[in-house]
């Protein structure tokens, strides 16, 4: 038995080396732009400060700030592979996908391009959904909530892992139309499926949601609608790939034969 998996282990192997690779590479060459990518992380949180010192004159304008003296450049390094990973994500979903495809028949394998495109458009467009819609309701909330007691002071390493889980929760989330049509090409689900499931994954995503975004109720609350729009529409997705077949009413003529007998 462990002879007949040897090969797919080596194949795992092979495809997980590269995706490791080119996460290596794209950090490399993201640790150039490293300053850029912090302003970019942070200015949602300038943002929310400077807009809360505005319109509260109690409020106190706040601060980011380190802690220890080697925190910077370790959040230089995670900021750095945070955004090599998102670069090299069409790397790592092509190798996914090679990994599967010589299980497939050829008119499977032909949906590698939508399958990666696709993904890495979702992902892109989740984490999107996220930095422009949800941190910025989320950091004015929060911020509103205590900044006329306190000064808000927000260190740097805490704020860019809050921040990469809620970009990193989003962008998984939104890939369930690209997985639901995946498994819709195999077969594995229909539309029927799907609708008699929908009562059940309303409380899936809301635990999905507790689960990718941090332990708060309205970054839940925002990851679980746009959630549920998207499996309504992962349902019109499966339905033009894979529909349920037809439940064919018994003719008038076969109830005749069994009152007969």
């Amino acid at each position: 038995m462990f002879d007949d998996l040897r090969p797919h282990l080596v194949e795992l192997r092979k495809r997980l080396g590269i995706s490791v690779l080119a996460v290596i590479i794209m950090s490399i060459i993201m640790w150039n732009f490293h300053d850029a990518l912090l302003a970019w992380i942070t200015a949602p949180l300038v943002d929310a400060l400077t807009a809360t010192a505005k319109i509260s004159r109690k409020a106190a304008m706040g601060m980011i700030v380190t802690r220890e003296l080697s925190e910077a450049f370790f959040v230089a390094m995670k900021v750095s592979f945070f955004a090599g990973l998102l670069l090299a994500l069409p790397v790592i979903l092509s190798q996914v996908w090679l990994f599967i495809a010589p299980g497939l028949y050829t008119n499977e394998k032909k949906m590698m391009i939508p399958i990666v495109v696709g993904g890495t458009g979702m992902f892109l467009m989740g984490a999107a959904f996220a930095y422009y819609f949800v941190t910025p309701i989320g950091f004015a909330f929060f911020i509103e909530f205590g900044s006329a007691s306190f000064v808000p002071m927000y260190n740097i390493g805490e704020y860019v892992e809050f921040f990469t889980k809620i970009l990193f929760g989003f962008g998984l989330a939104f890939e369930l139309p690209v997985v639901c049509y995946f498994l819709a090409l195999l077969g594995l689900i229909d539309d029927k499926m799907m609708k008699d499931f929908f009562r059940y994954a309303i409380v899936l995503i809301f635990v999905i949601a507790a689960i990718l975004t941090p332990p708060d109720v309205i970054s839940q609350i925002l990851m679980a609608l746009p959630l549920i729009l998207l499996y309504g529409i992962s349902i019109l997705i499966v339905q033009a790939v894979n529909p349920a077949p037809k439940e064919e009413p018994e003719s008038d003529y076969e109830d005749e034969e069994e009152t007969i007998d």
